[in-house]
């Protein structure tokens, strides 16, 4: 009888459909790990419901893991930024961005400094940190490495090691806050979201840190799904992916990004992104 019955369960598993595979995405881990956990439980069972499949969220402890997972199809679709949306499509043929915040057409960094500095917000780029100890986010953040070194070396000529007495990588955004906050570093950048998040928090103290510039606006993240998901999920399922996220109203999701709504996103938007990125050596032509 066992044996008829584990026969049985072998047959019914062999013609459970592909479709009933879980589908798992990612995301750079560019902030506070509990508050992405948070947002992106919230943005699966949200998925689930919309695309009838079970989806999963997968955390990754880094940058270029998130892109690493993408490329060995540990997950199938990512929330990236610019730099490493464009490192994962380059590395996944036929993977596409599909969706983006109406925010990231025009994304900015802030420059932040510690207040004991004397530094004061200015609107041209601050001439006075030049000399001063210095921290990025995570080595492959667009907004919080690639685009502020491209304004760096765009007006001092020089590479960041060259320009400050110490150079660090915090690993993201609110790390960097804390760091120049604490006054562990003199300045540093972070992405203005992460800033807006950190103060609604109340973990922003004006007294310590203050912003000292922004940058001019560049496209930053992007939702990028592999183009393979197809053969898997039915030939249909990357629209039905895109349409989720471009119908996605609950405003308690949308904040946690937080964005205003999600627009249409495609590869060629991030082509500024990739030319930035072969110009400061991050990417080979």
């Amino acid at each position: 009888m066992k044996r008829i019955l584990l026969s049985c369960l072998l047959v019914l598993s062999s013609l459970v459909p592909a479709r009933a595979q879980p589908f798992r995405f990612t995301a750079i881990p560019d902030e506070n790990t509990a508050r992405l956990k948070e947002r992106f439980d919230k943005v699966a069972s949200y998925l689930s419901g919309k695309l009838g499949v079970q989806v999963e969220y997968v955390p990754v402890k880094s940058y270029s893991a998130s892109v690493a997972a993408f490329k060995n199809n540990q997950v199938q679709l990512a929330w990236f930024g610019g730099l490493s949306g464009v490192q994962a499509r380059r590395a996944v043929p036929g993977a596409v961005a599909i969706a983006q915040g109406e925010e990231d057409l025009l994304f900015v960094s802030y420059f932040i400094a510690n207040t004991s500095t004397g530094l004061q917000p200015a609107e041209d780029f601050p001439e006075g940190i030049k000399g001063r100890t210095f921290t990025f986010g995570s080595k492959g953040s667009t907004s919080g490495r690639l685009m502020p070194e491209f304004f760096i070396r765009k007006h001092f000529n020089a590479a960041p090691k060259e320009v400050f007495r110490r150079v660090g990588f915090s690993g993201d955004h609110s790390k960097t806050l804390a760091l120049v906050q604490s006054g562990s570093y003199e300045a540093g950048v972070l992405n203005y979201k992460v800033w807006e998040n950190e103060t609604r928090a109340g973990n922003v103290d004006t007294s310590k840190v203050r912003i000292i510039w922004k940058t001019p606006p560049y496209p930053d993240y992007n939702w990028t799904i592999r183009g393979d998901v197809q053969e898997k999920y039915g030939k249909d399922f990357i629209r039905k992916v895109r349409n989720a996220f471009l119908g996605m109203t609950d405003q308690d999701l949308l904040n946690a990004f937080p964005r205003t709504r999600f627009i249409p996103a495609d590869n060629t938007i991030y082509r500024p992104i990739l030319e930035t990125a072969i110009a400061v050596g991050i990417i080979e032509q």
